[in-house]
């Protein structure tokens, strides 16, 4: 018997695919792989309110072998490379495998400005059933900020605070411009990650100087470096979007 899976975030996007799926397939999954030690504590009441939006649990996936994602880089001794970033592949990916079925359905919040990712994660992934209801649908962030918004529920603290995406406060696929934006909203977060770079001799960010890459450790980023509004989108989930390099 085949499932329909939906794989919520946190995010505006998979919140409002979640809430279209259960329109269309009642008895849907929405599951949530457990990131929240390291996401804003707003994160939490976004997820209640979105049950009760619903009308259904969100079920809670949580790794067996790591607690959060400092665990993750602590015991991996890895921050970011050309295949992504660990934290994502052992706290969402491995998850996801784990629990998956052959004949499983599964359900993501890709909008509609989005078919780069639409496409890329047919060619990564042949062999799942994958629906993306807001890409069909033409639905992009607007639309799912607008979604939630008549719905009575309020849009998580992140984006009020204007960032792009919902992911765990100081991500390793930031650029330069997301970290300074980190640096002054989450001071304390961004410290915890300076301090991580350098205990792992691993810097998230570089620059290329005669084609030569020249690595940037955080506490090394000059203040008015990169911006943030011209840096393209996070994504962390089905898809580890980083333009990094491989941890040396």
């Amino acid at each position: 018997m085949s499932r329909t899976l939906v794989w919520f975030s946190c995010g505006a996007a998979s919140a409002v695919a979640a809430k279209k799926t259960l329109e269309k397939h009642p008895d849907a999954e929405i599951l949530y792989c457990d990131t929240l030690a390291f996401e804003h504590p707003d994160n939490l009441r976004f997820m209640k309110d979105c049950e009760k939006w619903f009308g259904k649990e969100i079920k809670i996936l949580k790794s067996e072998k790591y607690t959060d994602i400092y665990d993750v880089f602590e015991k991996t001794r890895w921050l970011i490379g050309v295949g992504g970033a660990r934290c994502t592949t052992e706290l969402k990916k491995v998850l996801r495998k784990k629990y998956q079925k052959p004949n499983d359905m599964h359900v993501f919040g890709f909008t509609a400005d989005e078919s780069h990712r639409v496409v890329r994660f047919g060619q990564e992934n042949p062999e799942l059933k994958s629906w993306f209801p807001l890409f069909d649908a033409g639905y992009g962030k607007s639309d799912c900020y607008r979604d939630i918004k008549e719905a009575g529920i309020e849009i998580p603290a992140m984006y009020k605070l204007g960032y792009k995406n919902n992911n765990c406060i100081g991500c390793v696929k930031g650029q330069a411009g997301y970290w300074n934006k980190i640096r002054k909203d989450f001071p304390e977060a961004f410290e915890r990650m300076a301090k991580m770079e350098r205990k792992l001799n691993a810097a998230i960010n570089k620059v290329y100087v005669n084609g030569k890459r020249i690595r940037v450790f955080l506490d090394e980023l000059k203040p008015d470096q990169g911006r943030y509004n011209g840096e393209p989108d996070i994504e962390c989930g089905v898809l580890c979007v980083t333009e990094g390099d491989k941890n040396e």
